[in-house]
């Protein structure tokens, strides 16, 4: 049971509701029986009884809702919106389906079941939310989240940067940890000059299984002190990762870091989302082109329309060369195109970024101040972290960063 060893200690309260009778039964066989959990039960449809639904207290609340009424998705999302994660909230729900997951995530929902629910699994997810409510007053790691808006736009180069600068900023060094989730054709290690350790076959089976221990030993370390989690690509396999094995790996991660950097591929899979809304800063890379400027244009129409609770997109416009005469695009156009989800322009310097690559060294190991460093410390200097309400910190996520 996930209520506290010490006998002395406040009973682990759970509050919930449930519209049928199954689950009512489930709810008093796994925690009616036990002294140290004090449960509280509101019979009936969620929308009807959210009034008498008492979370003043809980350690955690289970909703037993049906998504087909509009009703009790918009009850779920006032409740949701006035306890901002504090206790948390489990979903218990009929059937798995991605838009009604995605509603569940940016109305930050802690963890949903569907039924018919395992007692262990009931369990297991009231334990998550438990330590991860716990967790993330304690630990709020700022998250940012680097997205292509095409290929070969230097993403991962732009990624490491920032990195390397959130470990070194303010004069005093922050854990910082870069994360890649290119799984087919990730590069940060073979920038870094190291190897991928993260095993995707050891953890993906059960997820469950990942904790601090097992991170630590799937974790490459750069001579800098910069932590990479990078998985060994694989350009010949186009693998779709189960949902719970990428939340919950950025769960831990970010439970235990004051800083994450995330490299995202192109390619949208089912996780995508989550990493996108529990972020604290989205940038979309492009490059000086037409095509790169209307890419990242639509892109972030998408992400604006798609994820409406997630960060305000930003777009880093990288390899900028000034022009003042001749053909081409001038900074006038890209700003006109871009409008204000315009972030950064980073000017080219091949020859350093090169260098950088093929040492496996920091751009300002190259070369210290050089014009690279010096616009990404004004792009994440001037931002301080926002909060993120994330599922389950811990090492047992499931709903990874729901804000």
């Amino acid at each position: 049971m996930f209520a506290r060893s010490n006998p002395e200690a406040a009973k682990t309260r759970v509050a919930a509701q449930s519209r049928d009778a199954e689950f009512e039964r489930l709810l008093r066989s796994t925690f009616g029986m036990d002294a140290k959990v004090e449960l509280s039960i509101v019979s009936g449809g969620f929308a009807d009884n959210e009034r008498k639904l008492d979370a003043t207290g809980a350690t955690v609340v289970i909703l037993d809702i049906d998504p087909t009424r509009e009703a009790d998705l918009a009850a779920l999302q006032s409740l949701t919106q006035r306890l901002a994660g504090a206790p948390p909230v489990i979903v218990a729900i009929p059937q798995f389906d991605m838009s009604l997951a995605r509603q569940l995530l940016q109305m930050r929902v802690a963890d949903f079941l569907v039924k018919p629910v395992a007692p262990l699994d009931l369990v297991r997810a009231c334990a998550r939310a438990a330590q991860g409510a716990k967790a993330s007053t304690v630990n709020e790691a700022s998250i940012h989240t680097f997205l292509p808006a095409s290929g070969g736009v230097g993403l991962t180069t732009l990624a490491i940067e920032t990195a390397m600068q959130l470990m070194n900023g303010g004069g005093e060094r922050s854990s910082t940890c870069l994360v890649d989730l290119d799984f087919q054709h990730g590069a940060c290690c073979d920038y870094l000059d190291l190897e991928p350790r993260l095993d995707l076959d050891e953890i993906e089976p059960r997820p469950d299984r990942l904790d601090r221990q097992l991170l630590e030993v799937m974790i490459s370390e750069h001579p800098s002190g910069l932590k990479v989690i990078a998985a060994p690509s694989r350009p010949a396999e186009m693998r779709s990762f189960d949902f719970e094995v990428v939340t919950r790996l950025l769960d831990l991660v970010a439970s235990h870091f004051d800083n994450v950097v995330i490299d995202v591929p192109r390619t949208w899979f089912a996780w995508t989302d989550s990493v996108l809304v529990g972020s604290n800063r989205l940038f979309i890379v492009t490059e000086m082109t037409v095509p790169g400027l209307k890419h990242a244009r639509h892109l972030v129409s998408v992400i604006r329309d798609r994820l409406a609770d997630g960060p305000k997109p930003e777009v880093i416009v990288n390899r900028f060369e000034q022009r003042l005469f001749g053909p081409g695009l001038r900074r006038a156009d890209i700003e006109q195109a871009l409008g204000d989800s315009l972030a950064l322009m980073v000017p080219n310097n091949f020859r350093l970024v090169s260098e950088a690559i093929d040492r496996g060294v920091p751009l300002d190991e190259v070369k210290a101040g050089n014009n690279i460093s010096a616009a990404v410390k004004k792009l994440i200097t001037p931002v301080a972290p926002k909060a993120v309400v994330r599922a389950a910190p811990a090492a047992e996520g499931k709903l990874a960063f729901a804000r």
